[in-house]
């Protein structure tokens, strides 16, 4: 490439840069990002509480083989027994005589709750201070693909990168470009870049602080094992990847959508129907998308029991998986024709304000 060409896209980019980051009307795209951060944060908090609650409520004697000895049917004498005292408890009596009682005894990481009808129990709930972790990896999945690719990083890139063009449009603005002595294909590259660099960090450290606050939630036993037996390490490089492919590939086709349709709106809206209904069109289609791609990446599967609503299904199921080489060579083809597409629109789009507004 001419070096001058580099001088210019070097340019654009120290000027777009800080637009992509600190416009004030993108502030809301660090909401978006901070969301699922917020989750994780709220969840750690929350079993940091009940590990200690569990602890401070251990009772004297109490062993995870006393609690689980406790069965349907036994009476009131005979559980305190076996158990002594419960740590908490409560009466009620309801109207027609029937008395409950709600005890609960803990070892310090496990809580059984047993509930009494008449002096016999009734009900056995269990509860363990640490987590499920085959359940939170498929929780971490579930909100990485249906929130996060599919509304945070999609509704992120669409404000960015649509903004590079059509926001100057708007401002009145984009004749400045015109004008200097910059090729126009020069001036797109340097626009994608500028908003590709600025939506990879926000949301690439996003997800790296997702990961974090999932690790430290766990328990260390369970630590260990998603780290070393689960291929922990993979996963947050393989959730950082689909990240940074989600932000090329969605930001391409935005930029586009910013230099030859006028309406966002109606972009956005096809763009998100087309993406959602991917499960269901055929194989050749199925290839003209992001998502397809970015699903075909992600480290884990979500499971789909029977009960899950057909929209649900369709959202996380990929029929057929690409090999990861084929999506990411497929996204980043795919995300160069529909960049090297508006390089060449470019070269013949006239502004005229008083109809682009």
């Amino acid at each position: 490439m001419n070096p001058v060409w580099w001088k210019q896209i070097s340019a654009v980019l120290r000027l777009e840069v800080k637009k992509s980051f600190f416009s004030k009307r993108g502030l809301w795209i660090y909401f978006l990002a901070l969301i699922p951060v917020l989750i994780w944060g709220g969840h750690w908090m929350v079993m940091r509480y009940k590990a200690e609650r569990m602890h401070n409520n251990a009772g004297a004697g109490v062993t995870k083989e006393k609690l689980m000895s406790v069965k349907q049917g036994m009476t009131v004498a005979e559980v305190e027994g076996i158990l002594g005292r419960p740590a908490t408890s409560r009466t009620v009596t309801r109207r027609n005589g029937t008395e409950f009682r709600y005890w609960s005894y803990s070892d310090g990481t496990t809580t059984r709750h047993i509930t009494f009808r008449d002096g016999a129990v009734q009900r056995l709930n269990t509860e363990h201070a640490g987590c499920d972790l085959q359940e939170d990896t498929v929780i971490f999945a579930g909100i990485f693909q249906f929130f996060y690719l599919r509304l945070a990083i999609f509704f992120g890139c669409m404000f960015v990168f649509m903004n590079l063009f059509r926001g100057e449009i708007l401002d009145r603005s984009l004749h400045y470009y015109f004008l200097a002595p910059i090729r126009r294909d020069i001036l797109v590259v340097g626009k994608y870049l500028a908003g590709l660099i600025a939506t990879t960090v926000i949301f690439c450290v996003s997800t790296i602080a997702q990961w974090a606050l999932f690790v430290v939630h766990l328990d260390p036993i369970n630590r260990d094992a998603y780290l070393q037996q689960n291929n922990g390490y993979q996963h947050l490089l393989a959730y950082t990847g689909v990240t940074a492919l989600a932000c090329l590939g969605y930001g391409s086709v935005f930029l586009a959508a910013g230099i030859l349709i006028r309406n966002p709106l109606i972009t956005a809206a096809t763009v998100l129907i087309w993406e959602s209904i991917n499960g269901i069109l055929p194989a050749t289609l199925r290839q003209i998308s992001v998502i397809y791609y970015l699903k075909s990446l992600c480290p884990v599967e979500i499971p789909m029991q029977q009960g899950v609503p057909a929209p649900v299904a369709l959202l996380a199921v990929n029929v057929d998986n690409a090999p990861p080489i084929v999506a990411v060579l497929g996204l980043l083809a795919l995300s160069a024709v529909v960049v090297f597409i508006s390089t060449r629109r470019i070269k013949r789009m006239e502004i005229n304000y008083s109809t682009d507004n």
